[in-house]
């Protein structure tokens, strides 16, 4: 994608109607593409890096498969942000990773057993920096909301 529609990209995803249109609409894009190619394309890494989470739910117990965007890290570990996409509450599945660690991403069409961290601290505030810088518009995102965005790091089991 070019500078000027990376840039377009961001600024759309920063406003409110994208909010409220994007969480129906996105994930249900994307798990349907990923499934008809036998998890070679996620339409939303068009945009950013992405991976399909399958996490186990926190309360029902069962698998739970979610697209997110997400953040590569040197060594091999990704970093996953609970903006729910500026809304007020916390998104399910960083409920269903701190209930339960252990899931499995599809990354790049290979299935990867991964635990995830809850990122606090100095430690978050040095990611969020990161993240920030990755993509802009979680500050928007993170301004819309009284809440603190969760991050999550994903290491290989």
């Amino acid at each position: 994608m070019s500078a000027i529609g990376v840039r377009l990209v961001q600024k759309v995803s920063s406003t409110r109607a994208f909010a409220k249109v994007a969480p129906h609409v996105l994930p249900a894009l994307d798990r349907a593409v990923h499934r008809l190619t036998r998890g070679r394309v996620m339409l939303s890494a068009r945009m950013l890096p992405s991976v399909i989470l399958t996490a186990t739910g926190a309360r029902s117990g069962l698998p739970r498969r979610t697209p997110l965007a997400c953040m590569p890290e040197d060594g091999g570990s990704w970093i996953l942000v609970g903006s729910n996409f500026g809304r007020t509450g916390h998104p399910a599945w960083t409920a269903n990773l701190l209930a339960h660690p252990d899931a499995v991403i599809s990354w790049k069409g290979k299935d990867i057993p991964v635990t995830a961290l809850l990122l606090e601290g100095e430690e978050r505030d040095a990611v969020w920096k990161a993240v920030l810088a990755f993509w802009p518009p979680y500050a928007t995102y993170q301004a819309r909301v009284e809440r603190q965005i969760r991050l999550l790091r994903l290491v290989r089991r």
